[in-house]
């Protein structure tokens, strides 16, 4: 199991969460695809695991990092870009990805249908006045 450092209860109930349930976490993610994405910390090299909304678009798996709303981005995008090899957790599965920025244009659009398959995330986007990267989870053949 992916050993998890410095989360918020919130996170980490969610996590242990959709781990015990096979991804089925419920609540307000009844509705909503839910992964587990694995990173490297950029500083410290130990594993970094948080809850992500995902978007499935032409058999490719996509996350957004929106970083609920704040003005930065999230420290899993900054681990990403510096460790680009990530694990990700989708229901029972787990495999090893590669994670790769997309360009502005098509995380734009990308952005656009997200919002049309979870109309709630609306209200958080309109909120957010930088450019959210969006990041495809390639997976490893």
């Amino acid at each position: 199991m992916t050993e998890i450092h410095d989360l918020n209860d919130w996170d980490r109930q969610i996590i242990e969460k959709f781990r015990a349930s096979g991804g089925n976490v419920g609540g307000q993610f009844t509705n909503a695809p839910l992964l587990l994405l694995t990173t490297t910390g950029a500083k410290s090299g130990e594993p970094r695991t948080r809850p992500l909304v995902y978007l499935s678009e032409g058999g490719r798996i996509y996350v957004f990092a929106g970083n609920r709303g704040a003005p930065t981005n999230p420290a899993w995008y900054h681990n990403l870009v510096a460790h680009p090899d990530v694990t990700v957790e989708l229901g029972t599965e787990k495999f090893e990805a590669r994670a790769i920025v997309v360009d502005s244009e098509e995380g734009e659009r990308l952005g656009r249908i997200q919002v049309q398959k979870i109309p709630a995330l609306a209200k958080l986007a309109a909120t957010i006045t930088r450019q959210v990267p969006v990041v495809l989870l390639e997976r490893k053949k």
